[in-house]
This record gives structure tokens, C-alpha cells and sequence, in this order.
């Protein structure tokens, strides 16, 4: 006696009906009823020939359904997967690579080395430097309105 059991217990798929699992039946079913609708009600308008065709060609997506895996992910998943990807997700991603040992040491670069954007002694010595300077040309003006005003 021979027990058969599937390498990845992720492939196993209980047979319900015929062989085929509930969802393959179920979507089996559908496509044969897709077809016996098709074909009661376009027989007596395009004639048998016609009418034929059309029930494969409409009943082969519904039994595709059913069958269909990729990737691990059933049809259904795989469209929502496939929509998800194609429609909601923007199509350009934009990366900006930030270099953080570039920033440090920009200022001692070569072709950085006149253009400081701060002072050496960082920005709060910079505010009190340019704080200092205001203060002393108000001064200055202060001093030549009272020499001129004399």
C-alpha cells in the first residue's frame, strides 16, 4: 500500500467533485451553464455553427478561472495583485540618495571651500555675530545723527 504525499504541504488540494477540487467545480459548472445560456438563446438567431463557437469562447474565461494559478496566488488574486499593481501604484518611483559623510565634510571640499554657507562655529555663533554687527551700525547712525544734529 502506497500513501502519496506532496513534497510542500502547500500543494495539497482536497478532491470534492470528480477529481476536482470545490473550486474548480464550482467554476466548471459556471462555465458550462454560461454556455447552455449562450447557446438557448443566440441557436435560433446565428444558427448552430455560430452558436457554438461563441459558447467556447465564453466559457473558456470562467473555466480558466478556475484552473488558473500563478505564482502561488489563485485568478482572483492575481487580478487583484495585477490591478493593484497597475493602477494604484505609482509607475515612477523616485529614490534620493542622501550621503550624510558628503554633507559633513562639504565644507573642506575643494570646490566648496569658498562658498561657506555657515559660520565655522556653527549657526547660533553666526546669529549673535550678525546680531552684533546690526547693533553696531544703529550705533553708528546713532552717533552721526547726534554729530549732525549739533
Amino acid at each position: 500500500m502506497e500513501v502519496r504525499i506532496n513534497r510542500e504541504i502547500r500543494d495539497y488540494t482536497e478532491s470534492m467533485f470528480f477529481g476536482l477540487s470545490l473550486r474548480q467545480f464550482f467554476f466548471s459548472v459556471l462555465a458550462c451553464g454560461v454556455a447552455v445560456g449562450i447557446y438557448l438563446g443566440l441557436n435560433p438567431i446565428l444558427g448552430t455553427e455560430t452558436t457554438s463557437w461563441l459558447c467556447i469562447v465564453a466559457a473558456f474565461p470562467f473555466a480558466v478561472l478556475g484552473f488558473l494559478k500563478y505564482n502561488g496566488m489563485t485568478a482572483e488574486k492575481f487580478i487583484a495583485a495585477w490591478i493593484k499593481s497597475t493602477f494604484m501604484i505609482p509607475k515612477v518611483l523616485l529614490f534620493g540618495n542622501t550621503n550624510y559623510y558628503y554633507a559633513m565634510l562639504a565644507d573642506e571640499l575643494p570646490e566648496n571651500a569658498g562658498k561657506r554657507k555657515y559660520h565655522r562655529r556653527g549657526s547660533r555663533h553666526k546669529r549673535n555675530t550678525v546680531r552684533k554687527q546690526k547693533v553696531k551700525k544703529v550705533r553708528k547712525k546713532k552717533r552721526k545723527k547726534g554729530a549732525d544734529g549739533n
